[in-house]
């Protein structure tokens, strides 16, 4: 997308005008372009005045700053700023030390979708580094004796781990935007591999839990010290395989995790016993990133841009423009209304998602239809006459699909980065589930990607899904990602977070208190999650006053301890403080993470 050449053409007319405008050159994905209407236009060209800028007079928002999940991946991002490296560089080195400290949550085996603006042209680019089932893939894949399997044993299993994305959409990236060699991106990781880091409390936490993928032989071996004892907080973890892998990347490129010893050994670990995977060198080798046109809408005074499908972003854009039709919303977080309204509202975003959103090589995804204007503000005028679990709406140019209830879980990581000329990255990267399928190849645990699917490839009456698994397509995935502007192009924010199915959720809670509620960064992800999905409501149930409690089951709203992912979100906005303009920075207090200038 780029705002400044559309600017120089529309400058005068409203923000709504202008962001319609903008649609044709934001909008370039499968199922999701196409004219715009003049009727629409024309409506918003008699709208109201132009809104202000909400950084009038602001210098250009510009770096260094580094948000991410462990203090360690922050220092390298940071490290790479210090040295003239681009905000993209900083990701790759942030990805490669997290992949080592933080291997339960993303890693060089999983995939990612990256937003990138550039602050000289004003473009934002989506990059898809969503992993990809194996040719063999057909959809009962996770069928055994006419059945699907039970989830845990489908996870453990080689069919659900899919062609790694990240490295090399990583690559591409940098490729377009980094300034600095990419050989010298992997140093941080490289040492800290060899040498050894401090395993944090977070991670301990997860080697001691009850997630299978932590007990199987490969992790079992890694997280067992010479003197037989599993790591714990504090002590310190080698890891040669990991330090060679980075040390092969940096030498040969991405091409090194796609070929080779270490595309044999991925290959090796899928198809071991038990239940085998059909990925092979050959679906390694074809695997290809995607750069797509990145998916914005107009929210408030700002344009919020996400990553297209198959990614769910289109969802927290269509919660984002209900939220604009429902004033409740505008009581604060300590209003009870306010969060009933928000509860109600998600529950209409799953359901559409649910049914709609899919790989759109594969599904015809109605992104126009799902964010057209008429149909938000009548799934809007819905929520205050929710009494349960909300169904799919039928938005133009949808074509009726089974509602999937694919399980997501935790297993995610998201980072915010920009550097010195103002570009900016927001990448939230996964290997799906808690250290994935559990299997590893060449020091790093493999994803689990491919349970995103959905086991079954029909509903009961034969409806088919949009998610179902077939041959090379990418699973629906919950990571979305966001860049902030203003109506001029300028970058204003960014912002993400992990947690399964409820990122959207997470996503749009923070997006809410900092814009529309105008917290602070981090008081807006400090805010209780509240997650409304199908007919109940999962919370950070001790973090709400029991007032608010009350006041939200008064209204038929009881809430109940999360049972999902917890949120980690990382994100910041430009704003003017007490020492002038400057990253207003937030890390969520229920990870390890930091966010820092310096």
């Amino acid at each position: 997308m780029r705002l400044s050449r559309l600017r120089r053409l529309v400058l005068s007319q409203p923000l709504a005008a202008l962001l319609l405008l903008s649609l044709a050159a934001c909008q370039g994905l499968a199922g999701g372009g196409g004219p715009i209407d003049a009727g629409a236009t024309a409506a918003a060209e008699a709208a109201s005045p132009p809104i202000v800028s909400p950084v009038e007079g602001a210098p250009q928002a510009v770096g260094p700053f580094v948000a991410a999940a462990n203090p360690l991946a922050v220092e390298a991002g940071l490290g790479v700023l210090r040295r003239g490296g681009s905000a993209v560089d900083a990701a790759v080195a942030v990805q490669a030390v997290l992949g080592l400290v933080e291997p339960q949550s993303s890693g060089l085996g999983g995939g990612a979708f990256m937003m990138v603006y550039d602050g000289t042209t004003q473009e934002v680019t989506a990059y898809d580094g969503r992993e990809i089932a194996p040719a063999s893939a057909t959809p009962e894949l996770f069928y055994e004796g006419g059945r699907p399997l039970p989830f845990v044993q489908a996870v453990l299993s080689g069919r659900s781990t899919g062609v790694p994305g990240a490295v090399a959409m990583l690559a591409m990236a940098q490729k377009d935007h980094g300034t600095l060699p990419w050989s010298a991106l992997f140093d941080d990781a490289e040492r800290l591999a060899r040498e050894g880091f401090v395993v944090s409390p977070r991670l301990a936490g997860m080697i001691a839990g009850a997630a299978p993928q932590g007990r199987t032989p490969a992790a079992e071996a890694y997280f067992s010290l010479p003197d037989g004892r599993r790591a714990v907080a504090g002590d310190v973890l080698t890891n040669p395989a990991y330090a060679a892998t980075v040390r092969a990347l940096a030498g040969e490129g991405a091409q090194a995790l796609y070929s080779g010893e270490i595309g044999q050994a991925i290959v090796a670990a899928v198809q071991a016993e038990p239940r085998p995977g059909g990925l092979t060198e050959a679906d390694l080798a074809a695997y290809r990133p995607i750069e797509r046109g990145a998916l914005c809408r107009p929210f408030r005074v700002y344009v919020v841009c996400v990553p297209p499908p198959p990614s769910s972003g289109v969802a927290l854009l269509q919660l984002l423009e209900m939220a604009e039709a429902t004033p409740s919303l505008a009581g604060g977080p300590q209003d009870a209304q306010a969060w009933v309204a928000f509860a109600q509202l998600q529950r209409l975003m799953y359901a559409d998602r649910d049914r709609y959103v899919g790989d759109p090589a594969f599904v015809g995804v109605p992104v126009q239809g799902l964010l057209d204007e008429d149909y938000v503000a009548q799934r809007a005028a819905l929520a205050p006459g929710l009494t349960g679990a909300a169904t799919a709406g039928t938005p133009p140019g949808g074509v009726f699909m089974a509602p999937d209830r694919t399980a997501e879980p935790a297993g995610t990581s998201h980072m915010v980065i920009v550097d010195a000329k103002g570009n900016a990255v927001s990448m939230t990267t996964t290997v799906e589930s808690i250290f994935g399928s559990g299997r590893m190849a060449g020091g790093f645990f493999l994803n689990n990607q491919l349970t995103d699917f959905s086991f079954s490839p029909t509903a009961a009456d034969g409806t088919p899904m949009a998610n179902a698994v077939a041959a090379r397509k990418r699973p629906r995935s919950s990571m979305s990602p966001v860049i902030v502007l203003d109506h001029q192009g300028r970058l204003v924010g960014a912002l993400g977070s992990p947690g399964g199915s409820s990122i959207l959720a997470y996503n749009a809670k923070a997006l809410i208190g900092a814009l529309v509620w105008d917290l602070p960064m981090q008081a807006a992800i400090d805010l209780p999650n509240l997650v409304a999905k199908g007919p109940g409501f999962g919370a950070d149930t001790e973090m709400f006053s029991q007032a608010l409690r009350d006041g939200m089951a008064a209204r038929g709203i009881t809430i109940q301890p999360n049972t999902t992912e917890n949120s980690g979100l990382h994100g910041a906005l430009w704003r003017r403080g007490a020492n002038g303009w400057g990253w207003d920075g937030g890390a969520d207090p229920r990870r390890e993470g930091q966010a820092r200038t310096h």
